[in-house]
Formats: C-alpha cells, sequence, structure tokens
C-alpha cells in the first residue's frame, strides 16, 4: 500500500507540471538554505521540539507568457518542481526528503514572489513501537507535505543570476494513513539564488485586452472517494473508507464556483474505535452495535487554474451517531479535469486542524 501511495503521488506530481509542456520555452533554477524552529500546534509534541531544523529547497521552474489565457488571468505564474531536504535536528524525528509540484505567484510587479507546493516526503526514523516510541509526530515513512514561500524575488541582477529571501512554512503528516499522526510544522527564514538558463534574455508577455465572460447554468457532480486510515489509537488497525458526494455547483467567473452538496461516509476505521470505546470505557455509554455512518452537507468553493482546480469545502453532520472529533469538518484538496465532464481529485479530509484522511477521487459534472 506504501508503495502504491508513493506511486500515485509521483504520477498526480507529473500531471501537475506536464500541463503545459507545449508552450515551454524558458526555465530558471533557484536554491535556497533555511533555518528556523517546528511550531507547538500540539502540546503532545513539545517533547520533540529540542533544536532549530535546517535545510534546503531546490527548485526547477518553468515561465508562461500568457499563451494560455489562465497565465495572464494569474498573472503570469511559475510552474515546477522542487526538492526538499530538512534536518530535524532531533534523532527521534529524523531527517525529510520531499520532491513537490509548485506554483509560483507574483506581486507587486514581480518582487513578490508566493510559492505553494504539494507534493510526498521520505521520514528517516518515523515511529516504532520497540526502537522509536517518542515519535508521535510521524507514523510511516512516506508523508504527505506541503510548503508555502514568501520571498522578495529579484531576477537577473548579474548576466542570469538573482537574488531571494523571505519566509518558508513546511509541513509534515501522514494525514491518519497510520497512527501516529501528530505531524510537524517548520516556519523557517530563507536565502538563496536564482538562475535563468537563458542567461537573462527577457521575452514579452502576452496580454489580452477583452475576454468573453463566462457563464454556465448550475453543473451537478457525482464523486467517490476513497482510501485507508486509522484512529489515533496506535495499533488499533488501517481500513478502508468510502465516500459517496453528491453536490451542485455554479461557476461564476472564470475562476471561481460555488458548491452546495452532501456527503455520505462508510468509515470503516470507525467500527473499531466503536468497538474498542465500547469495551474499555463503558462509562462513555458507546455501544458496540453503534452505527459507523455518518452524512453531512457542505458549502464549497472551486478555483479553477488551467485543468487543475483548488477546492475548499466546509461541511456539517446532521447524521451524526458516534462522537468522533465533531460535527463540523472541512475538506481542501486538488481536482485535475480529464475532459469537460471527468476529473480526478486529491482531498485532505479533516476536523479543524485534525486530519481524518487522504481521499483519492474520481468524479463526473453534467
Amino acid at each position: 500500500m506504501k508503495l502504491r501511495f508513493f506511486l500515485i503521488c509521483c504520477l498526480w506530481t507529473a500531471f501537475c507540471i506536464s500541463q503545459d509542456g507545449k508552450d515551454a520555452k524558458k526555465y530558471t533554477l533557484d536554491i535556497s538554505q533555511f533555518y528556523g524552529s517546528v511550531l507547538l500546534h500540539n502540546n503532545y509534541i513539545s517533547h520533540l521540539i529540542t533544536s532549530h531544523p535546517g535545510g534546503l529547497i531546490a527548485s526547477f521552474n518553468r515561465k508562461t507568457y500568457g499563451d494560455k489565457e489562465w497565465h495572464q488571468l494569474f498573472n503570469y505564474p511559475d510552474t515546477g518542481v522542487s526538492f526538499v531536504y530538512q534536518n530535524m535536528n532531533n534523532s527521534t524525528l529524523g531527517e525529510n526528503f520531499g520532491i513537490y509540484a509548485h506554483y509560483n505567484f507574483y506581486f507587486l510587479n514581480r518582487n513578490l514572489q508566493f510559492r505553494l507546493g504539494q507534493g510526498i516526503a521520505y521520514n528517516s526514523n518515523p515511529f516504532d513501537k520497540n526502537h522509536n516510541f517518542r515519535n508521535n509526530a510521524y507514523g510511516t515513512h512516506l508523508l504527505s507535505s506541503t510548503y508555502l514561500m514568501l520571498n522578495y524575488h529579484k531576477e537577473n541582477i548579474i548576466d542570469g543570476l538573482g537574488f531571494k529571501a523571505g519566509l518558508s512554512l513546511i509541513h509534515y503528516s501522514n494525514a491518519n494513513v497510520k497512527a501516529p499522526n501528530t505531524s510537524t510544522n517548520t516556519l523557517a527564514l530563507n536565502v538563496g539564488l536564482t538562475y535563468d538558463l537563458d542567461g537573462g534574455l527577457e521575452k514579452e508577455y502576452i496580454k489580452t485586452e477583452k475576454r468573453e465572460k463566462v457563464t454556465e447554468p448550475v453543473k451537478l457532480n457525482m464523486a467517490f472517494r476513497t482510501g485507508i486510515n486509522e484512529s489515533d489509537i496506535v495499533g488499533s488497525g488501517q481500513f478502508p473508507f468510502y465516500i459517496f458526494s453528491a453536490y451542485a455547483d455554479k461557476r461564476f467567473s472564470r475562476l471561481s464556483a460555488l458548491q452546495l452538496g452532501a456527503d455520505l461516509y462508510f468509515s470503516n476505521f470507525l467500527k473499531e474505535l466503536i468497538r474498542y470505546r465500547s469495551i474499555s470505557f463503558p462509562e462513555y455509554g458507546v455501544k458496540a452495535t453503534d452505527d459507523y455512518k455518518r452524512v453531512g452537507v457542505f458549502v464549497g468553493h472551486e478555483l479553477f487554474i488551467n485543468k487543475m482546480s483548488i477546492i475548499s469545502q466546509l461541511g456539517y453532520y446532521f447524521y451524526y451517531p458516534f462522537d468522533f472529533e465533531g460535527r463540523v469538518y472541512n475538506r481542501i484538496g486538488l481536482k485535475r479535469y480529464f475532459s469537460d465532464k471527468i476529473y480526478g481529485a486529491i482531498t485532505l479530509k479533516s476536523h479543524g486542524a485534525k486530519a481524518e484522511a487522504v481521499e483519492f477521487g474520481v468524479g463526473i459534472r453534467l
């Protein structure tokens, strides 16, 4: 299952970075060193915050110049791939090695760069009940990882060589694929260099002055999501889950659509958790026969970026027979459209900052 998860994430990374391969003409490299602190987002990891982690971020970027409409709508962003090495400077946490797909967005006359990267990381020393029981942050070698960078970014100062400096936030979690999963967030200062492989040769940006207004009727979506996860009880076992969703969306601009729908959850890890609670903590009043299914309604937003889109949803369980992390839930993730109607998705479902599962889904938009 770990190998399958790794291969799926690698393929997804390839989808993210290959969507404009035919129009690619200019590339840059950058490398930054960072040094920071692990944030205390949960008191359960306080024993792991003993030093300041450091590492490097190396990236390969492809510039856009407006060949496609979405380039212009997002102020000519870069797409690219990144490698992040982080030494946690803590023998319990070990080291992390990650590969990511990323976007670079530009502001303030392209001097301010915001990067969003999503990928997969390998941790060298995850939890082991016999040899590394103190590592309650990482329950598996393979981790889902997100990183953000906000940099002052100045390219082509001398013959294609430039400079960047700013802040980074790096998150590692296995999204409860296996317990434990307290996760870590590192806030760091970074400084580095950029290099234009064309030696600083300038290219003109294409700009379309007038665009037709995008109008669409309300669309009906049907989606199926699945994966495996485990409760917070270490050793309770990994179980598959199945989610059926139906929702309507209304696209009101080139970039945005609003969503309204419902989810039906069959989360098999809750079966085991209900059984465990009924035996170990009878004072809670949980019965082994309690229903593990949940039904929720949600509102959401979809941000369209070419064939990719970013979805965010906020939901509420109206059928909730067993109390697990509260009635309010949220989902955020990526969709990729393979046609006008068919799409795939990778999403993170959580309750606030507490992850429940990474969901792999397919859907149809009618």
